[in-house]
């Protein structure tokens, strides 16, 4: 869908509006289907995997309080709530640990927005299937349109509520003109993340909290935001159009459906920007057979969006951790991959083993690295033992939409990352019902949300 060559007050808003009114009749392409598919099964592994983060079962319970009562499912707690309550404790499990998808052109991720919300509102209106995939498309394709013409980095927060917006609008069936001021109201009202989102260096660097990329309370807003346009209230239509923000291509190629085709996914239960060297530096380690206790010392060249988080080397908290790569390569040194899927509080034992090599790890800035970012996250990690040095190839991290995870290992992920919370046979369930439902039959999935309660069994 081409831009105006001279933009209304109500240009790009308008056009995602329009796009919304169009998009949700159609069936989405096959390519784009298969995706939404995967983007399902990983993130009810994100899901289940944080169901039980001190943060999320705050949130859980805010939203039992707050947002009212309702059918809506509040997956794997044996609960249920409204629409905005359910939409907002789903999304605060799914990206409480870092494990959901993401998108290398936003930087950030918007699946935990976009598909608490889709089967929140699908909930609400008894959509098919076929309406629920197309809202899901659609959400990725606004959500990244929007998140890669930021003008200056902004954590997913600050976009992702206009996700929300189109998302459930497109399930709703709500009129073009009233999805516009409802985009532009939760555009205006999103989370502002200036601290954890501001440009480095960050003096102090913001301490690691369940406040994260604020991605939940976008959700809130979204729906907030919806709900109030269709009772008559308004927001600045123009936002989009201010250039100082916001940089759009003239083309903005809405439909094509590549948003949701080009997306990620994650091996590991940590920030993006850490999977790169980790991966480098597992396979150095493996190639030379090198034993952790003999490192003495490791570099990471890396780029500026690796540069820009915590990178503590003795983190205070899980969310700490998620954001370091000193500390997750001292991690996966020790302890293997299995130790970053999914973290636990075992991670955060502070033995001097642990701590003692975080501080033997480098970053430095790569122009040649930084060039291709945010395009590509690419990392070269070279380890000193013994007196030798031994410098991995130049490593980009597994599961990017380049080199795309199987079916079968997503399965594996959800497996991998679920096994502290449920049982073989909760996990084959899940799985079952996510395979019915690529096969067209939603109502095993459903069954999922509403009676499968998952707990912290710790049997893995």
């Amino acid at each position: 869908m081409t831009r105006p060559d001279s933009h209304e007050q109500t240009g790009i808003v308008r056009l995602i509006a329009a796009y919304v009114e169009t998009a949700r009749g159609q069936r989405a392409l096959e390519p784009a289907r298969d995706a939404a598919f995967r983007c399902m099964l990983d993130l009810l592994g994100a899901t289940a995997a944080g169901i039980n983060e001190p943060g999320v079962v705050a949130i859980r319970g805010m939203a039992l309080k707050a947002m009212g009562a309702g059918s809506v499912p509040v997956w794997f707690a044996g609960l249920s709530s409204s629409v905005i309550g359910a939409a907002w404790a789903n999304s605060a499990a799914a990206s409480a640990l870092d494990l959901d998808d993401g998108h290398r052109l936003a930087r950030g991720h918007p699946g935990a927005a976009v598909i608490p919300t889709a089967f929140a509102v699908a909930h609400e209106t008894g959509a098919t299937l076929e309406e629920l995939i197309s809202a899901i498309v659609i959400g990725y394709e606004v959500s990244v349109a929007i998140g890669a013409a930021r003008v200056v980095y902004g954590n997913t927060g600050t976009w992702s509520s206009y996700a929300v917006v189109a998302t459930a609008a497109a399930l709703r069936r709500t009129p073009s003109a009233i999805v516009a001021h409802a985009l532009a109201i939760a555009g205006e009202s999103a989370p502002n993340q200036l601290f954890s989102s501001a440009s480095a260096p960050r003096a102090p660097a913001p301490e690691g909290s369940a406040i994260k990329e604020g991605i939940p309370w976008s959700v809130v807003t979204g729906l907030v935001a919806l709900g109030l346009a269709e009772g008559g209230h308004t927001g600045p239509r123009n936002i989009l159009d201010n250039s100082l923000h916001y940089r759009f291509p003239d083309d903005l190629s809405l439909g094509s459906s590549l948003h949701i085709r080009n997306t990620y996914f994650k091996l590991y239960a940590c920030c993006r920007h850490v999977h790169a060297p980790v991966d480098a530096m597992l396979n150095v380690i493996r190639q030379h057979h090198i034993n952790a206790n003999e490192i003495d010392a490791i570099e990471v060249e890396t780029t500026s969006g690796a540069m820009r988080i915590s990178n503590r080397a003795q983190p205070e908290n899980l969310i700490d951790v998620q954001y370091s790569i000193p500390y997750c390569l001292a991690l996966a040194a020790f302890h293997g991959p299995q130790a970053l899927l999914p973290l636990t509080t075992k991670s955060l034992a502070h033995d001097d083993e642990l701590t003692g090599l975080a501080r033997k790890v480098t970053l430095s800035l790569s122009p040649e690295f930084d060039a291709v970012f945010p395009a590509q996250t690419l990392a070269r990690v070279t380890v000193a033992c013994g007196g030798q040095r031994f410098v991995s190839d130049i490593t980009a991290p597994k599961g990017e939409a380049t080199n795309p995870l199987s079916w079968a290992e997503l399965e594996a992920k959800f497996s991998a990352a679920t096994r502290m919370v449920a049982t073989h046979t909760q996990q084959n369930q899940v799985l079952g019902a996510m395979n019915d439902a690529r096969a067209g039959n939603l109502a095993a999935l459903t069954a999922c949300f509403e009676g499968l309660t998952l707990n912290s069994i710790l049997r893995g």
